[in-house]
């Protein structure tokens, strides 16, 4: 019996068998092995009638827009395959960025303050021998998703939205005027009811990182990365005060570079063991990955698994596209979230990817479906080219190695010490945008300049373990994130002269300023 099998297979929820649906779908992904979606279909004929301004199919995420959506007005319905709960582990998060649910009005603060179940200070960034960095206020809110889902539901009820549950979306047909979505109802797993039509002016998915759409979208095309993820939420540390944010104390194992999270929880402690790679058939399982999380977390945590009571095992995987954020082509259908592939490649999605965009995202259907704005190009500017995002590939690649390249074993940890030690330099305005996923270019420009001053021998090394092709394109990126940055000023100079506009063309006005401030990185402001 493996270390996994061991310490899993008394928890409820048969995740030992959620551990092997997960693997079987990571080797059809490393082995190109994934089969077409043909999900979405077109068609040239009206619908006589339709009901629904937006149809949302994935309701965890999905709700944050749906009750925006509906808050304004909107005839929003919302699809749901299980039952809107949440899960139990909580969704990690920087106290300064819930602060888009209230500026919505989707929360008072109030009811933000109640669905917050943890909070610490400070947390650890540290990479091999290196000193050890430690930052407040980053990461370090643990929200009750459970709690934050049972008060947007009841929100989105009370302005009007309606949910559907344990309903899984199966197909929809585009139609010149709307959208027809077919969905299987399932009251209970045993029963499943006849499929149920939906007609809407737009399908918004919010299906995740796996939805039909996206696969149709996307192919059969690798995954240009991804992230491993496994770990567990525990009692029995001795130390659950502190956090960290990324830790690395191992050289390349298994041609990966291992990294590590840890926070305190309302009922234990959490910790992850994730990793940076391709899509190589010969890459780790997730099974591979939990036994080697088992035989580090003792010298990680300076703790026995003996002394821990395990409450839940947490494990995935993110695959991360170079082509993103996506934009569908079918018209009257958008992709919001993991869908989207809205976040970089060095984060996990989720909660905090969307949150980030919620302001954006809402503002701009609610201007879409208003103006009539919903044809395949008017819907792409609302996921638009983000350089801020897309510069942080070369960062990925830098942190990975490829299954055949030969690289000294403490060479990533050495690099990152001294990219965060040059950002700890230049201060929080510099170092607190880069934890949470934004990349800003006068920062960037500092970190490079001076990392290349202090430890020009470790960054000189970089480049033949990336490749000059992947620091050409990079440097693209770089230039627009450049350009987007000294743009962004000029365009919000266009105010006033913007909303003289006839709708359709401040709509697109609109869209053009929002790329160029989230593209750039100007919606953080320490």
């Amino acid at each position: 019996m493996s270390l996994t099998e061991q310490m899993l297979a008394s928890l409820p929820g048969s995740p030992l068998a959620g551990l092997k649906q997960a693997d079987d779908l990571w080797l059809r992904y490393r082995t190109g092995n994934l089969p077409a979606a043909q999900v979405i279909h077109q068609t040239e004929a009206p619908l006589e009638a339709v009901e629904w301004d937006v149809v949302i199919c994935g309701g965890t995420l999905g709700v944050l827009v749906g009750v925006g959506l509906a808050q304004r007005g909107w005839r929003v319905a919302l699809l749901e395959r299980g039952q809107l709960q949440g899960r139990q582990q909580e969704w990690n998060i920087s106290r300064r960025e819930l602060t888009a649910l209230t500026d919505l009005g989707l929360l008072t603060a109030a009811e933000l303050e109640e669905v917050i179940a943890s909070e610490y200070n400070p947390a650890r960034i540290q990479f091999g021998d290196g000193e050890p960095l430690w930052v407040n206020d980053v990461l370090n809110v643990g929200v009750d998703p459970r709690g934050l889902l049972e008060r947007l539901k009841d929100k989105f009820l009370a302005a009007g939205g309606k949910l559907f549950e344990r309903t899984a979306f199966e197909a929809a047909w585009v139609h010149a005027n709307g959208v027809l979505v077919k969905a299987m109802g399932k009251p209970s797993p045993e029963e499943p009811e006849p499929s149920q039509s939906f007609t809407t002016r737009l399908l918004v998915d919010a299906m995740g990182h796996f939805s039909p759409l996206v696969r149709q979208a996307r192919g059969t095309a690798k995954p240009d990365a991804l992230c491993l993820v496994v770990g567990t939420c525990a009692e029995g540390f001795a130390k659950n005060e502190t956090g960290d944010l990324i830790v690395s104390f191992t050289p390349l194992r298994h041609q990966c570079q291992y990294f590590w999270e840890a926070f305190p929880a309302r009922d234990g402690r959490t910790t992850y063991l994730f990793t940076y790679m391709d899509a190589d058939p010969r890459r780790l399982s997730l099974g591979e990955l939990f036994e080697e999380y088992w035989q580090l977390l003792p010298e990680y945590q300076q703790v026995s698994l003996e002394e821990l009571q395990v409450k839940r095992a947490l494990f995935g995987f993110f695959p991360c596209y170079r082509h993103s954020p996506l934009q569908y082509p079918w018209g009257r259908t958008l992709a919001v979230g993991d869908s989207s592939g809205s976040q970089s490649p060095l984060s996990f999605g989720g909660f905090g990817a969307i949150i980030r965009h919620l302001e954006r995202l809402v503002r701009g259907i609610d201007e879409a479906l208003a103006s009539d704005c919903l044809g395949p190009t008017a819907l792409g500017a609302l996921q638009p080219y983000q350089p801020n995002l897309s510069v942080t590939w070369l960062f990925q690649r830098s942190m990975s190695v490829g299954v055949d390249q030969p690289l000294a074993e403490q060479h990533i940890n050495r690099m990152l010490t001294a990219m965060f030690a040059a950002m700890a330099q230049l201060g929080e305005p510099t170092l607190k945008p880069f934890l949470q996923d934004v990349v800003q270019f006068p920062a960037l420009a500092k970190t490079l300049a001076m990392a290349s001053i202090k430890s020009p021998g470790v960054v000189a090394k970089v480049i033949p373990q990336v490749g000059i092709g992947s620091l050409g394109t990079w440097l693209k990126h770089y230039s627009s994130l450049a350009g987007y940055s000294a743009l962004d000023p000029l365009a919000r100079a266009l105010d006033p002269l913007i909303e003289l506009l006839p709708p359709v063309q401040r709509y697109y006005s609109h869209r053009w300023q929002d790329s160029l401030f989230y593209g750039s990185g100007k919606d953080y402001d320490i």
